[in-house]
């Protein structure tokens, strides 16, 4: 006679109750942590956001280095096309990555190709960044993105303190670097600029989806303005390997993460508790 499923010390039990704990381990990890407000930003981040500022004019005369060295102007590249502004800084450990990669993917499922319909620009906030580290990033994702073209339509440019302060201002990206882990605390966005430099639209985050990326650059093309777009903001800062504990973007990721495990788990077990119901309803 085989064994109740349901009886103390089954193995399935055993088994069940062994994902109820990793259940709760992600849900303890999910939780804000006690006496923390979810709210509360690190000092360091407190002057760290976005001001919208749309409508307003990106500096067409400040000047960058593109990726052989030479020196350019910002307006070299609005020449008839919408725009796209990604401000990052290339040696960054978190966010900077998976933002680059986020518009990657937002790029590769727009039927318009950069080079062609619009253009981008990734420009570093590190003015200790050089040339040579803006084309090896750039050789990656021209590589990654494959389409024709797109070598003349994505750039990715470095300049001095004066040129990146003259463009951040302008586009209301307010930064802050951290000399103690020799990092810098920043948002997370890009900005899509008219053909005439006017700023159009804000999108927030890592991920940027194909429809509102193309609807902007729509807007764009068509020198329009978009409407203010409420500030859900990643923050990229640091780890403190002393208290043990990620900045406030990778902690919410983290969070999330628990979460999600917490929900996959929960199914699995359901399903797992259906099957067994109807198998012992068969027997």
């Amino acid at each position: 006679m085989r064994k109740n499923l349901t009886e103390p010390g089954g193995p399935q039990r055993a088994h069940a109750w062994s994902m109820i704990a990793v259940a709760t381990i992600a849900l303890a990890v999910a939780a804000p942590a006690r006496g923390q407000s979810s709210t509360t930003k690190p000092t360091v981040l407190r002057d760290v956001g976005i001001d919208q500022k749309l409508n307003g004019q990106v500096p067409l005369d400040v000047t960058f280095r593109d990726e052989e060295g030479n020196t350019v102007r910002l307006g070299n590249y609005f020449h008839g096309k919408p725009v796209i502004l990604s401000l990052v800084y290339y040696e960054c450990p978190m966010l900077c990555p998976m933002a680059l990669h986020g518009l990657l993917v937002s790029l590769q499922k727009v039927a318009w190709t950069a080079g062609k319909d619009f253009d981008v620009l990734t420009v570093s906030f590190n003015p200790n960044e050089t040339p040579n580290l803006a084309a090896a990033k750039r050789n990656v994702y021209l590589g990654l993105y494959n389409r024709s073209g797109a070598e003349h339509g994505w750039h990715f440019l470095t300049g001095d303190e004066a040129s990146i302060e003259r463009l951040t201002s302008a586009v209301g990206f307010r930064y802050h670097y951290d000399s103690a882990s020799g990092q810098y605390a920043h948002p997370t966005m890009i900005v899509v600029a008219t053909p005439r430099g006017k700023i159009s639209r804000y999108l927030y985050g890592i991920e940027y989806p194909e429809r509102d990326v193309r609807l902007a650059l729509l807007e764009a093309s068509n020198n329009r303005i978009g409407t203010p777009v409420d500030e859900v903001l990643l923050f990229c800062y640091h780890y403190d390997p002393i208290q043990g504990r990620y900045g406030l973007a990778i902690t919410h990721i983290i969070r999330a993460a628990g979460i999600a495990t917490m929900l996959l788990l929960g199914a699995a077990l359901l399903i797992m508790f259906r099957r067994e119901h109807y198998k012992l309803s068969g027997d």
